[in-house]
Order: C-alpha cells, then structure tokens, then sequence
C-alpha cells in the first residue's frame, strides 16, 4: 500500500500501484490517480496523541481497503489549541477544514478533543463540532464519532446528555453485538475494543431517542450504536482503532499527571490489560506514589508485560471494511442513502 505524507494521503492496494506510481508517492505529487472513495479525518486529539491517531485510523484503513483506493485528507477544528510546533504541522499536512465542501467526502471520521470545560456545550471547540454534524448529515454517505465526538454529536442532535462516571472506565472489554447489522457482519462473540473514558451514554437514553445499539459490554456499557439520518451516522464509545500499547501510555501519562499534582485521583489499573505479576507490581508502586508523590517517581515504574491474550485490529479490520463496504454501495449495505 503507499500513504503520501502530505495533505492528499492515497491508499491503495499494493497489486494496484504500479512502481511508477510508487515513486511519485514518494515525492508527494500524485498524478491523475482514480480513487474509489475520499476520506476525511477531523484529528481533534491532544498534541501528544495526534499522531498516533493519525497513524492508527490510516492503519486500520489500509488492512480494510482490499482493492479500494482511498484518498485520504486530515483536517482539525480551528478552534482545538496546539502547541507551535504541532500547529506547523497541521499548516503543513493537514487540508483546511474549509475544503470539507470541495473535497466532497465520501465518509468521514471525527476523533474526540481533550476535554476543559465543565459541559460540552461550553467547550471552546463546541461550535464548530455541531456545524461539522450538521454538516455531515448531508454531506458525507457516512459519518464515525468516536468517543467524545459521539458524545458531543448524540447531545447537539437529540438533547441527550452523557453520565460522568464514578470512575475511569479503561481497559479492554468483551462486547457483544445485539442488532442484525451490516456495521457487525462478521465480528466474532465476544470480540474485544479498547475503553478510556470519563464519561458514558447509556442504553436506554439512547434507545428512547431512535438509536439502534449494535454493540454491548457487559462491564464497560455501550460500544457502538448507529442512527439514519441523510448520512449513517455511525458512534463508538469505544476505541477500536488503539494500538496494543495506546492504553499503557495513557495509564502512564495519568501516574505522571498525579505525581506532578497535575490530578487528584490516583489512576485504575486498565482492566484485562497488564499480566497479574504486572498488575501486583503496579499495585505496591501505586502504594508508594500516594506517601511519596514526587514527578522523579516515574522513573522508577515497574516493568509492565501485557496479557498474553491481548489482541488488537482483528475486530476493527472487520467494522472497518464492513464501513467501507457500504461507502462503495456493497452488498452489505443494505440501508438507503439519500442524495446530497
């Protein structure tokens, strides 16, 4: 497969790109390339988080594309702060987000944002992430939100509010598909996704609102649910695009923030995440950090081995090409898409 490192990201199939066109990729100047569906990704994560985001969605898009060539474009809210240099590269590689009508996007998926405010509405980013949603309503076949991006979609269409929880939700969980869907065609039961969150929606609100959930966990409440509107909107409460070690590095960024006194609570172990002889060592230093609580304590963390069973990108491959299926009208995608 080749990814042009610029703002026009082309993803194709290794049997489909002839070396010619290898070598223009290269250099960044594709040349009269066909394509089979443009995408879009509204990369709203924190700066330490953007490119990993970047990097895991154009993952999982390469593993589902198969012979769909994908022109992929990276855009971010205007209104999401960053740092000078990330900034820069944003200017540089990233399409403005004024290009969104242009493009005429095929699909699109809309990351969350670090939250700073007490209520979504009141975040800095809210009003351009409720014009993307009304936006995309008619103007994309398909719309992802993922995590706070679904959050924020399900209260600015139908009032819904999200429940904080009583504490973080993080881990890796069994899910379980409860609706006959082409987004869940071929997942297995169980399959397991990635939670890390603050926050949730809960079944019920949902359902009374018309949202039809396709996924469940039993510990960890809603993964993923979906609506029709003009565009399928498709929402994850979970994060099926991780990495294996995305959950570790978020664990260790919140011991750094509770050493420096950046938080007040202490961080959960992520739940069927760290072997037990990790989780026991995890524990005593746990203990530890709370009588000393000093930033140069982090550099004494233990060693950290993961489950063996810890698995990832075998069910997101699946939604993802399922997805993709239905952006080039395939078999699988049964429900109607209205004209824009």
């Amino acid at each position: 497969m080749t990814v042009l490192l610029e703002k026009r990201r082309l993803i194709v199939s290794p049997g489909l790109a002839p070396t010619q066109l290898r070598r223009e990729d290269k250099l960044g100047h594709p040349q009269h390339v066909d394509v089979d569906l443009t995408i879009g990704l509204i990369n709203n994560m924190p700066d330490a988080a953007l490119q990993a985001t970047e990097r895991q969605f154009m993952r999982l898009l390469r593993r589902a594309a198969g012979d769909v060539r994908i022109d992929f474009h990276c855009f971010s809210l205007p209104s999401v702060k960053r740092s000078q240099p990330l900034q820069w590269r944003i200017d540089q590689q990233y399409s403005d987000i004024a290009d969104l009508d242009r493009l005429r996007l095929d699909g699109l998926i809309v990351t969350g944002a670090e939250p700073a405010a007490a209520s979504l509405a009141e975040e800095p980013f809210w009003p351009e992430l409720a014009s993307i949603v009304d936006w995309a309503k008619t103007n994309t076949r398909s719309t992802i939100w993922s995590c706070l991006a679904a959050h924020a979609a399900v209260l600015h269409l139908d009032g819904i509010e999200r429940r904080r929880l009583d504490a973080k939700c993080s881990g890796i969980y069994d899910c379980f598909g409860l609706a006959d869907h082409w987004l869940t065609d071929g997942l297995p039961s169980p399959f397991r996704v990635s939670h890390s969150r603050l926050n949730e929606l809960r079944a019920d609100d949902l359902a009374q609102r018309g949202y039809q959930l396709l996924a469940l966990s039993p510990e960890a409440g809603v993964d993923m649910f979906a609506k029709q509107l003009r565009s399928q909107f498709i929402f994850f409460q979970g994060h099926p695009e991780y990495e294996a070690l995305s959950l570790e590095r978020e664990y260790l960024r919140d011991i750094a923030r509770f050493l420096g006194h950046e938080r007040d609570t202490y961080p959960a172990i992520p739940a069927g995440y760290f072997d037990t002889d990790t989780e026991e060592r995890l524990a005593a230093f746990e203990t530890r950090a709370r009588a000393e609580r000093r930033p140069a304590l982090s550099i004494e963390l233990p060693e950290r081995t993961l489950r063996p069973d810890v698995t990832t990108g075998t069910a997101a491959t699946v939604i993802f090409r399922n997805w993709l299926d239905y952006l080039t009208g395939g078999e699988r995608a049964a429900l109607p898409h209205s004209s824009i």
